[in-house]
């Protein structure tokens, strides 16, 4: 008898512990996934972004309007409060946002590993390994349909940014912020690191949301201050294009409003 109850304690002993830790598997070893959705909302400041109506102002006393916004998000990692990291597949792991298109500001991701992640790393852009076209042929079609290939130089455009603008007291004119890659010599990939501070609990078969919000305001103006008066064209270059990148990169935080 007394042996019986050791046997029934162990196991209450066990299913508590099984509540307690996401992180476990169940009794017959079966690993336990869940699914997270990414909500990129694009803004302006803290005012939501809209196309083509609306105009806004950077530091450099010009007023813009914008047509069009699309960049690619790539390479997402989950990161554990301990530094364990959950790498989603890589193939699986481009993503086109595109401001005129609703679905594609959220991003899906299955069979995510359970466990309490407090961190999320991704990049903006493709990285030198998979440039330019290398291990992402389910992304190609895509990116070629969405205008994120430069056809002649078989590079991807990690930011497309355009629309017109007016400098005080001056006339209105189109700009064009085209950033990317070219080759090895011009890297503009840039990888993001974010703090999730109410820590994201990925759970068996549940889907978990993260909201990220994307100030393009700063591609203006952030680390530099880029003036479209005195370059409103920027698609090869090999001076502006790494100082809009850098700006680029500040553009993300986590919106924790939710």
């Amino acid at each position: 008898m007394k042996k019986l109850t050791l046997i029934i304690l162990a196991l209450i002993t066990v299913i508590s512990c099984k509540d307690d830790d996401p992180n476990v598997v169940d009794i017959d070893n079966t690993p336990k996934f869940g699914a997270l959705d990414i909500d990129f909302i694009n803004k302006v400041g803290t005012e939501l972004l809209v196309l083509n109506t609306e105009s806004y102002d950077n530091q450099s006393n010009e007023n813009y309007t914008v047509s069009e916004l699309k960049y690619i998000i790539s390479n997402i990692v989950l990161i554990k409060e301990n530094g364990d990291e959950f790498i989603y597949p890589v193939a699986d792991s481009y993503f086109l946002i595109n401001e005129e298109v609703s679905s594609s500001k959220q991003i899906s991701l299955s069979n995510i590993d359970v466990g309490e992640y407090t961190k999320i790393k991704f990049g903006v852009g493709v990285d030198q390994s998979n440039y330019p076209l290398n291990g992402v042929a389910n992304f190609i079609p895509t990116a070629e349909e969405q205008g994120m290939l430069w056809s002649w130089s078989a590079g991807y455009k990690f930011v497309k940014f355009e629309g017109s603008f007016t400098p005080q007291g001056g006339t209105a004119s189109d700009f064009l912020l085209h950033i990317g890659s070219h080759g090895e010599v011009l890297d503009n990939y840039k990888e993001i690191t974010l703090d999730i501070s109410n820590t994201i609990t990925i759970e068996d078969q549940v889907t978990s949301n993260l909201s990220i919000d994307t100030d393009v305001s700063k591609i203006f103006d952030s680390t530099n201050t880029h003036s479209l008066q005195q370059k409103s064209d920027v698609q090869v270059d090999p001076i502006n294009a790494p100082i809009l990148a850098e700006n680029i990169s500040t553009m993300f935080t986590i919106n924790t409003s939710n």
